[in-house]
């Protein structure tokens, strides 16, 4: 502890503090080990190792733990022999020292009831590693050139995070336990808050609304005033209305000074809120290593059982993961881990012969991505051979020798993930790649989350997963079905598109579409989740793409709304697991969603498939509402923002296409006709000012009316997009719907006009 360490701990009995204690000193002693068995010659990293022997020592005596006390007390004497130059640590002594502190790590989770049983019935083995560790620490036994000796080390069970007392912090924090339950009735508060806040929107508009029927009551005075005048009107007649007039003046700049007080309240309360549900939902963060620390022994402990010489790499170990999923995804990367050791790794000969290194080298990181998690594992060894997967199907008559020639490398890694699928001609202790991979699948499937195989054959094996940052939070798109919004985890979804009514084939009394040389089979969702509604006929039909390889759809669907964080909120257990659907959450606005089970769509189509009772999609007459509806280009680099405006403009009745930025933008309005276009400002490669301004110095475009909307609602802002020849410039900050479409029905109209 430093020095200014002054919390309380007197909540805390001795033999929790020592157990606090001695998790702490046991992973400085196995890091420091670790990285003295890859570079025996790092003298200084032995110092922090005396320093753990030696506190270890101390605590253990004040609880009376003997038999620690002796352990750290011969550690430490092999730590100051090896500093002095008088012994070295060979992999020999560092195997025996790594049992010693497996045994102190044992012994310090036992409580005080447990302790005297379990160290009687473990004598023996205790007896043994302290041997083992009094001669690591004699200079004249245990010589580099003589065998490793066989040591039992003392361990039992692995022992399970909630059986131990979480440590008191030693950092400059205070740490506030709190109950799971309480958690997440903290998260649903937070939650409703937030959807309070938002309940404000609906006012605020209609004080708007209220506002543009002020301001037209304004100039319906005014108008009358100056026809009395140019009438010649009674001068008492017109000294009422400008009396009027003056006596309303008031009123409109009170409004206009209360709309403004009270949209800088939502702001900070829908700010304020959405900090607090931010705050709590980090209540749940940990730091990757807190789930991987005990990696880096298992990999060389496995490696070395099986004469291979291999190093694990972390990356990313400070990234912040929901403490559920880190527990969760420990014994799959561990799985993962494991398999790559025992049948990815060469031995250290064969790596040779191959102009590899003879260490191999393992990577495990973690990253933050697009508001996911995503973790990687690959590693440098001989990968799998796509035509060892192919050979095996066809052996195991999992498919025809022709259709198995015709499926690709990612199409065959699939069959990795089927149960007791193995390419190992021998079973071992160590499962080969691909057995056990199935339950990483389903792991990774119940988290929400996507995992994915390459192979690289010669040079080396990776697993990419992809995860919500949170068990509480999931990333989802939003979309409408039959007029009711559900959401499709992010991590499921390959991609969303828009298909032409011409871009949709039959075959065999099924819809397709093809996208990227493949066939993708169109659904209906409203069929799949019987809500008795097809999406209306319209000029395009956005889909959503799930699935992979052979089990690939697209989804078709009304709108799509966006993405989202929502809160998860699980279906109450009363009603038991509810087909096609994983969970329940709540948007902003307070509308109820549904979270879509993806893995239980797909076999619900696949059951509609088999059953023959797929619909075809109503096409429409695409050509007719094409001529009828006039058309608008959004061009916004938000995913989020263009799906709204979009929606918004559809459900109107305009025909929208989309552009991800200025350059995309200005190629579509080159190559098509358009009625009107709506530009962000801040974009890639060409920014929304110079969109306007190519369009407004176009010979053929420079009468295209064009509106800019933007977070950026500085006069001089304005002003730049003025001078650019913007005819409409609205602000994000205080975008709503109908502002939207007024602005739009000023500058061209009704969409059918």
């Amino acid at each position: 502890m430093n020095g200014s360490d002054n919390k309380d701990y007197s909540g805390f009995s001795l033999l929790e503090l020592f157990r606090s204690e001695a998790e702490s000193q046991v992973q400085v002693l196995t890091e420091g080990l670790l990285a003295l068995d890859r570079n025996a010659q790092d003298l200084a990293a032995i110092d922090p190792l005396m320093r753990a022997a030696h506190s270890l020592k101390g605590a253990a005596r004040i609880v009376n733990l003997d038999d620690v006390e002796r352990l750290a007390h011969a550690m430490e004497d092999c730590f100051v022999a090896a500093q002095k130059g008088k012994l070295r640590l060979s992999k020999q002594r560092i195997d025996r020292l790594l049992a010693g502190i497996d045994l102190i790590s044992r012994i310090s989770s036992l409580t005080e009831t447990e302790a005297p049983a379990w160290l009687d019935s473990n004598a023996l083995k205790i007896g043994e590693v302290l041997v083992g560790v009094y001669d690591a620490a004699d200079p004249a036994k245990l010589n580099a050139e003589e065998p490793a000796a066989q040591i039992v080390v003392a361990q039992s069970a692995p022992i399970r995070r909630e059986e131990v007392v979480e440590p008191p912090s030693v950092r400059d924090e205070q740490v506030l336990k709190v109950n799971v339950r309480n958690f997440d009735r903290l998260l649903s508060l937070a939650s409703e808050s937030r959807v309070t806040a938002n309940a404000l929107e609906p006012f605020l508009q209609a004080m708007r609304h209220f506002k543009k029927k002020q301001q037209e009551m304004f100039s319906a005075l005014d108008q009358l005033a100056q026809e009395m005048a140019l009438a010649g009107a009674d001068e008492l007649l017109r000294e009422k209305v400008q009396f009027i007039r003056h006596k309303a003046d008031p009123l409109k700049h009170a409004l206009v000074e209360r709309l403004a007080d009270m949209e800088a309240y939502e702001r900070r309360l829908v700010t304020g809120t959405q900090e607090i549900l931010d705050e709590v939902l980090t209540l749940r963060m940990r730091p990757f290593r807190d789930g991987v620390q005990a990696f880096p022994r298992m990999v060389r402990d496995l490696a070395r059982s099986l004469g291979k010489d291999v190093r694990l790499e972390i990356l990313g170990e400070d990234t912040l993961v929901d403490r559920d999923i880190l527990a969760r995804m420990e014994s799959p990367l561990n799985h993962i881990l494991r398999n790559a050791i025992d049948h990815g790794m060469e031995l250290p000969e064969e790596r040779r012969a191959a102009g590899k290194p003879t260490e191999g080298t393992i990577r495990l990181e973690a990253r933050h991505s697009a508001g996911m998690l995503a973790i990687q594992v690959s590693d440098d060894g001989r990968g799998v051979a796509p035509e060892r997967i192919r050979d095996k199907i066809v052996e195991r008559k999992m498919a025809t020798p022709q259709m198995a020639a015709e499926m690709s490398t990612d199409e065959l890694l699939d069959f990795l993930f089927l149960p007791a699928f193995s390419l190992k001609e021998s079973t071992s202790e160590v499962s080969g790649r691909g057995v056990g991979l199935d339950v990483v699948h389903a792991t990774v499937r119940q988290l929400y989350g996507a995992i994915r195989l390459e192979t690289e054959p010669g040079k080396g094996f990776r697993t990419h997963i992809t995860l919500p940052l949170s068990q509480s939070v999931v990333r989802v798109i939003v979309v409408e079905i039959a007029g009711e919004a559900y959401a499709v985890p992010i991590a499921k979804v390959e991609r969303i598109v828009t298909v032409l009514p011409e871009e949709i084939h039959v075959l065999e009394d099924r819809q397709f579409f093809t996208i990227d040389n493949a066939h993708v089979g169109l659904v209906s969702a409203a069929q799949l989740l019987e809500l008795d509604a097809a999406p209306p006929p319209a000029a395009t039909l956005p889909v959503v793409i799930i699935g992979t390889a052979q089990r690939r759809y697209a989804l078709a669907v009304d709108h799509i709304v966006g993405e989202k964080n929502l809160a998860v909120q699980p279906i109450d257990a009363i009603f038991g697991k509810v087909r096609d659907i994983s969970a329940a959450a709540v948007l902003d606005d307070g509308t109820p969603v549904l979270i879509l089970d993806i893995a239980d769509l797909l076999v619900s189509i696949d059951k509609l498939l088999s059953e023959g009772g797929l619909h075809r999609l109503p096409a429409g007459d695409a050509a007719t509402a094409a001529s009828r509806a006039k058309r608008i280009l959004v061009v916004d680099d938000s995913l989020t923002v263009r799906e709204m405006e979009r929606k918004l403009l559809l459900s109107r009745g305009f025909e929208v296409v989309v552009a991800v930025d200025g350059m995309d933008g200005w190629n579509a309005v080159r190559s098509s006709d358009f009625d009107l276009v709506i530009t962000d400002v801040d974009m890639p490669r060409m920014d929304g000012i110079e969109l306007v301004t190519l369009i407004k110095k176009d010979g053929r475009l420079h009468n295209l009316p064009v509106m800019i909307v933007s977070y950026k609602d500085r006069p001089e802002d304005r002003s730049r997009g003025v001078t650019a020849g913007a005819d409409y410039y609205l602000t994000k900050g205080s975008f709503h719907d109908e502002t939207l479409l007024e602005a739009v029905f000023d500058l061209i109209g009704d969409p059918g006009a």
